[in-house]
């Protein structure tokens, strides 16, 4: 059975977030070189292959089937004002049924940090997620020691909410994360009332 083709464009103030597409393949190369020193300790080991085109029409392609069969919507971040390519965030893992949640995964080209990018792009793909996609739980992780990225969560609204041992291989080996969710209707710290 074919699937529909599904289109996903959010639009902030700055940047139009949209999924890769294959003429993305020279900058974002440009950009995860350049950015290599400061992506690799927050990120699983690259492939050998990981800036190659074949690698990168993989990931077009994925990116595609994940949008049209609805398990995930990762998008790239362009600025509007140049079609700059500076980054890109995903929502992953998307569950339905009983769950009606999602795993918030991004990164940031090194010369795009801390210029309040990501965190745009983060709120405009939670609206996302909990108006258009009916989401009730997005979570994110990261380790511990980045400073950066929980500060980006706890802007974004997000909570902390424990550690996990073992989360994610990190530079080939596994690596406690820091746990964090951001809910629709969150209640968390509220008394309930009958």
């Amino acid at each position: 059975m074919l699937l529909p083709r599904r289109k996903v464009r959010i639009e902030t103030e700055r940047l139009t977030l949209r999924p890769p597409v294959h003429a993305d393949f020279r900058p974002w190369v440009a950009l995860r070189q350049t950015s290599e020193a400061h992506l690799v300790p927050w990120e699983p080991r690259w492939a050998d292959d990981h800036l190659s085109r074949k690698a990168f029409t993989n990931r077009v392609y994925w990116a595609q089937r994940s949008i049209n069969s609805g398990s995930a919507v990762p998008l790239f971040l362009i600025r509007r004002e140049d079609d700059a390519l500076l980054g890109a965030i995903t929502l992953d893992n998307i569950r339905r049924g009983p769950s009606q949640s999602g795993t918030l995964g991004y990164w940031t080209g090194v010369h795009y940090a801390r210029q309040g990018y990501m965190q745009e792009a983060i709120l405009a793909v939670l609206h996302h997620a909990f108006v258009q996609q009916d989401l009730s739980r997005i979570e994110a992780a990261c380790l511990p020691q980045n400073a950066a990225s929980r500060g980006l969560l706890e802007k974004c609204g997000f909570k902390y909410e424990g550690v996990a041992q073992s989360y994610l291989q990190i530079d080939g080996r596994w690596r406690n994360h820091v746990l964090y969710a951001s809910l629709r209707n969150d209640r968390r710290g509220r008394l309930e009332t009958s």
